[in-house]
């Protein structure tokens, strides 16, 4: 039967997707920079049966808002104050089974720098490590690497394929049974299972090989999350997790049926990915209760912040425009279309004011925000799950690590009734649980 798979959306700041929800009195943020806080959260979604958790990243931060980075850090917006790949190791001492998924960009890192880490994460984690690769597209990012722009969206995948190319090669350049650590003979690796990669592109070259044996899963777990025609090819072509961002039941079956059908032509089979659309959960006791802790929670997004993230994410600077502005009426000539007509597309129905909708924004990145008791939210995502919209959901918190205890407590045994859901972990790999 098959079956549903869940992936932990987290970022190492106060905001994930809700904007707001760092100010909830439940949620915990004095412990942002300790341990403690990332190994709790490992094991509650470990004790969920979660295919993953993975860390969002942003290396900079956002400062096109009125030109000043006051509002993203002043009211706690997208701000990533730690780095995660720091953080993983811990996380994977304190558990066993659940997959650790890094964001690290192909745009500025080089491919052997790339595929030792991520070798050495998985030797560490035996074998539990994901890489969510993105052809990095803000200017602030650029510059905090020493570069004065970024290049073009079909240059950057390009170089984006040969960077998954070259650590392939690398990751390939130890042959399984290579290390021998034989100490009667004296024999620690067997040199004819070890080779050079000489990886040659047009942006990208590496000799090798890497310093680092084979992995347990040979190559991590590959995420993407492009959304754009080229970046849709670049996910067919490598992901095994697909996270998307997607408003609606309709949203979301259009997506899965294009991306599916993509694979073919890379000579791939549709059940070799899973696709995830990211979505908000609130839990209540009751139908009432949950609606009014999704009010409360929401109430506390700030408008400002809100346009300031809208700003980052479509490159424009909205701080001269009027948030009572009709939001259709906003002309966009520069900066990222595409990312303004997402919002448009999950704001269109409603009329909204550019202020409306940078709140709205601001609650969930627009991704669906299913609110009710824990049988109805299992009735929602099993009906979502069902009528091939998904191969499940990536998770993303509104209180913290209030919405993930409640998730794994409340909605994890219905499912697991329906038998939609695992209830044990089939393997001890990444990538036996979402192929499993």
């Amino acid at each position: 039967m098959r079956q549903m798979h869940f992936v932990a959306f987290l970022m190492t700041g106060p905001t994930c997707h809700h904007h707001g929800a760092w100010r909830h009195p439940e949620s915990a943020v004095h412990d942002l920079l300790t341990p403690e806080r990332y190994e709790h959260i490992a094991r509650v979604l470990e004790q969920g049966k979660l295919d993953a958790l993975f860390f969002a990243d942003i290396l900079g931060i956002y400062d096109l808002y009125d030109g000043r980075y006051d509002t993203m850090v002043g009211k706690g917006g997208q701000v990533c104050l730690l780095d995660p790949a720091v953080i993983l190791p811990m996380m994977a001492r304190v558990t066993e089974r659940i997959g650790l998924g890094l964001t690290y960009s192909s745009t500025f890192n080089h491919p052997y720098q790339i595929a030792r880490m991520l070798a050495t994460l998985d030797h560490m984690s035996a074998g539990r490590v994901a890489w969510n690769v993105v052809a990095s597209t803000s200017t602030l990012e650029a510059r905090n690497f020493g570069m004065e722009q970024m290049p073009g969206r079909v240059s950057r995948y390009d170089r984006a394929d040969e960077v998954l190319e070259a650590c392939g090669a690398l990751w390939d350049s130890w042959e399984e049974g290579a290390l021998l650590l034989d100490k009667r003979s004296g024999d620690f690796a067997d040199p004819s299972k070890i080779h050079y990669a000489n990886y040659e592109g047009k942006w990208i070259r590496s000799r090798g090989p890497l310093t680092v044996p084979r992995s347990p899963q040979g190559r991590p777990v590959i995420m993407q999350a492009g959304s754009s025609e080229r970046g849709r090819d670049f996910g067919a072509r490598w992901g095994e997790i697909i996270f998307t961002l997607q408003h609606e039941k309709t949203d979301m079956q259009a997506f899965y049926e294009d991306f599916k059908g993509r694979m073919a032509k890379f000579g791939r089979a549709p059940e070799e990915c899973v696709v995830l659309p990211s979505i908000d959960l609130v839990i209540g006791e009751t139908e009432a209760i949950a609606r009014e802790k999704a009010d409360y929670v929401n109430s506390l997004v700030d408008t400002q912040l809100g346009m300031a993230q809208i700003s980052g994410h479509i490159g424009i600077d909205l701080s001269k425009l009027d948030p009572e502005q009709p939001l259709a009426d906003v002309q966009i000539e520069e900066g990222s279309r595409g990312s303004f007509d997402v919002i448009l597309q999950g704001t269109a129905r409603e009329g909204l004011t550019l202020g409306e909708a940078a709140r709205r924004f601001a609650t969930s990145e627009l991704c669906p925000q299913v609110v009710g008791t824990p049988e109805t939210i299992a009735d929602r995502l099993t009906e979502l799950f069902e009528s091939r919209a998904c191969d499940g959901f990536v998770l993303t918190p509104t209180t913290f690590p209030g919405m993930y205890e409640q998730f794994v407590r409340s909605v994890v045994p219905i499912l697991q009734q329906r038998g939609v859901y695992r209830t044990e972990y089939a393997g001890t790999t990444l990538r036996e649980h979402i192929r499993g």
